[in-house]
């Protein structure tokens, strides 16, 4: 790493209690899996040596407990960071991808067909996540300019933001994995941003 870099280890939360059959949680505040634990866990053995020297998270449960885990080795607790929530999913919330199908078939195909642009029925678009993630994360760079940190955030939170630091179009979103508690580390540097890691997943 460069001296004058920044480093962010990016991280997704762990596996969710009601990641079985897979639901559209968006803000609903669900915990970590026994799985979702252990993943953060492994994740945090994984960084044990690195040199982190801050850790930040959405205040949502899961992800404010993974980073309470990742972040142990370090004696560091996670500093909350409410605008790094999951995307709004609004009336989708708590609901199977066969439920709203089912439900709202025009509206769900839509969705499948825009992804970087459909905003959740009484929710969020992307660009709205966008507005209010990308400018907190531009506050955490800042403040962590020339080290290496960490942000533990969401499926949907992760993607946008890294769509956004590599130029990437938001039609490109599902095509950046970011499974349940998997690490990608992005280093910025004179020129821009680099992406080092995608989607590592822990090793359990």
């Amino acid at each position: 790493m460069d001296a004058r870099a920044t480093l962010i280890y990016l991280l997704r939360h762990g596996e969710v209690a009601q990641a079985d059959p897979r639901r559209f949680i968006g803000h609903l505040d669900v915990p970590l899996s026994a799985r979702g634990e252990a993943q953060c866990l492994a994740q945090a053995r994984r960084l044990a040596g690195a040199s982190i020297a801050a850790l930040y998270t959405s205040d949502l449960v899961r992800a404010r407990r993974s980073g309470e885990i990742i972040g142990a080795p370090h004696g560091l607790a996670p500093a909350l960071v409410p605008d790094l929530r999951e995307m709004a999913m609004g009336r989708w919330e708590g609901l199977t991808a066969d439920e709203i199908r089912a439900r709202e078939p025009e509206a769900f195909d839509d969705w499948m067909a825009r992804v970087g642009e459909f905003p959740f029925p009484e929710g969020e678009s992307v660009p709205d996540l966008l507005r209010r993630a990308g400018p907190a994360f531009d506050a955490i760079v800042t403040k962590a300019a020339g080290s290496a940190i960490a942000i533990v955030a969401h499926g949907g939170t992760n993607r946008a933001l890294l769509c956004r630091a590599l130029g990437l179009p938001l039609a490109r979103l599902l095509a950046l994995g970011q499974d349940y508690g998997a690490l990608s580390v992005l280093e910025r540097q004179r020129d821009g941003w680099a992406l080092r890691r995608l989607n590592e997943r822990p090793m359990l």
